[in-house]
């Protein structure tokens, strides 16, 4: 029986795979399987996986999405933990060994490290870029929410967590890699850093999903931010800190839906309005002073007219690093 299961969903991949699958293939010290899904490819990325990696499970479907892809990979599993890995990322060397080994010490639930961004300068040629070093402290689900986010490749999930958050979010399209590891916080996971680089994320020219499609990505953002929100409530236990966090959240929508998406930004003013009456955002006295003498539709509204002239106003708002 493998310890880890490497579940690899793909749409139109066959370019990346073959890098992919050796980053797989080459770990060592740690028994695993390979489970690439077929996400509706038409460029036979199923063949290319096989010849790459003949003993991976290939499992075909028609196109849904990668949150349904790793589903339905998750439901193949055999090993005690899981390895979501993107068609066009990279393990480092040694990376299912040493946070096996990490999450076999702790009894963490979730391994996580440092990764390297890869970017494309020409199509097809990738050079090493920022190593991200950043390490989740008291509150997980907090930074989760706000700021923190890691590739999947940089995680390791024990199979109990993942059997506990139940599925990928079928809701969030865009931002389902952030609110998995999010759901494992709200389900009381513990996390463990596990020093050194442990994978390598392609940035694309045409860059991710997220930011072609930004307006996409704000609504995900809000749909998250209001669905963290219901299940805090319902624990019975809202803290303050996770009033600022689903806060703060709202807060970043709205500013970048200003201007750009009516019904979204309407509907985070709706929600902020409700939520946190009388909320004062600004980090200096001009913003501030907004924010009170106006409706906080109107405050922000006022701000993003401004702000090309007025930049130290009210700079733009930064989501979790991607």
């Amino acid at each position: 029986m493998p310890a880890i299961s490497v579940v690899i969903p793909c749409y139109n991949a066959a370019r990346w795979l073959p890098a992919t699958l050796a980053s797989v293939t080459s770990q060592k010290g740690v028994d695993f399987e390979v489970i690439v899904v077929d996400d509706g490819s038409a460029d036979g990325s199923a063949e290319v996986a096989r010849r790459a990696c003949p003993d991976a499970r290939i499992i075909r479907t028609e196109n849904r999405g990668a949150s349904a892809a790793r589903n339905l990979g998750t439901a193949h599993v055999r090993g005690e933990f899981v390895q979501y890995l993107d068609a066009d990322d990279l393990l480092a060397p040694d990376k299912l060994q040493a946070q096996h080994a990490t999450l076999e010490h702790t009894g963490a639930d979730v391994a996580y490290g440092d990764w390297q961004r890869l970017a494309e300068q020409q199509p097809g040629d990738f050079v090493e870029g920022e190593v991200i070093r950043r390490q989740l402290q008291d509150d997980p689900a907090v930074e989760l929410l706000t700021h923190f986010w890691c590739p999947p490749a940089a995680y390791l999930f024990r199979r109990g967590i993942v059997d506990k958050v139940g599925s990928w979010n079928l809701r969030l399209p865009v931002i389902q890699d952030a609110r998995f590891a999010l759901d494992c916080a709200l389900h009381q996971a513990k996390f463990v850093y596990c020093p050194g680089l442990m994978a390598f994320y392609r940035e694309h020219a045409k860059s991710s999903l997220s930011k072609r499609n930004n307006t996409a990505f704000i609504r995900d953002c809000l749909t998250n931010a209001l669905e963290v929100k219901e299940y805090w409530e319902s624990q019975g236990s809202f803290s303050r800190r996770q009033r600022d966090a689903v806060r703060s959240a709202l807060h970043t929508v709205a500013i970048s839906a200003c201007g750009n998406d009516p019904l979204t930004y309407q509907r985070a003013c709706d929600a902020i309005t409700e939520f946190a009456a009388g909320f004062t955002p600004g980090s200096n006295w001009i913003s501030r002073m907004v924010f009170r003498l106006l409706p906080y539709r109107y405050a922000v509204a006022c701000l993003h007219i401004c702000r090309p002239r007025l930049r130290f106003l009210h700079p733009a708002p930064t989501a979790s690093v991607r």
